[in-house]
């Protein structure tokens, strides 16, 4: 294993097991896992409570004028990474459909995403870091040590997202996860702001039959490569 801490960047389209493989890297290696979705969700979630959406549309200019009033930090209690929206646990609040819906169009906006970009980058300016996203290899951390992308097969995607949102206590039917995927897949790689990509030197990681410890054997092998 190298002795060096490096840096992770994990790509992939929504539900395709990022930071579940995220997680369970930086607990083997003893790195700092940041979900950088989840950071995203946490500014969409912040647009749904202060009326900046509208109709399923964001207000831009509203969000823009907000953003210095959002603060996001990530804590560990119990042995999990929570985020915090303004001094709020808002982990399970992030995850429902509301927020689902409107976060990939809130992502789009530019000034959003330099500010979340900008904090993400001072997270891993030490290495030692795993960050999974949407832009992590392409945008955040172009020059990481090593470059995943994740991807799975769509149903495989969708029954994943529905089993975590009904072990957390939220209904949603397999039609209505599977359009919001397509939704937000199509969006994520054709938005003009950092596009969702698969960089050149990126490792393609297919994981539609691979089970947790499989997934993370693999990548650990790959580690052991560099």
């Amino acid at each position: 294993m190298l002795q060096k801490k490096i840096t992770i960047a994990i790509d992939g389209f929504s539900a395709c097991g990022k930071s579940t493989l995220a997680k369970d890297l930086a607990k083997k290696l003893n790195y700092i896992f940041v979900d950088s979705g989840a950071m995203y969700r946490g500014v969409a979630l912040y647009c749904l409570e202060n009326n900046l959406i509208v109709e399923g549309q964001p207000l831009i200019e509203k969000i823009i004028e907000h953003l210095n009033h959002i603060r996001l930090e990530f804590k560990t209690i119990d042995q999990q990474s929570l985020l915090f929206l303004n001094g709020k646990d808002v982990s399970t609040e992030i995850r429902e459909n509301a927020v689902a819906n409107v976060v990939s169009k809130v992502a789009t906006i530019k000034e959003v995403r330099q500010k979340l970009v900008s904090e993400q980058q001072k997270m891993g300016e030490k290495g030692g870091i795993i960050m999974d996203g949407r832009d992590i290899a392409s945008v955040v951390f172009p020059n990481a040590e090593l470059k995943l992308f994740v991807t799975a097969d769509t149903k495989i995607r969708t029954q994943r997202r529905l089993d975590e949102l009904k072990s957390k206590g939220i209904e949603s039917s397999f039609e209505e996860v599977e359009e919001n995927l397509k939704e937000r897949d199509y969006i994520d790689s054709t938005r003009a702001e950092s596009p969702l990509i698969q960089v050149a030197d990126a490792i393609v990681l297919d994981n539609s039959n691979l089970n947790r410890e499989e997934q993370l054997a693999w990548v650990l092998e790959q580690i052991e490569k560099l």
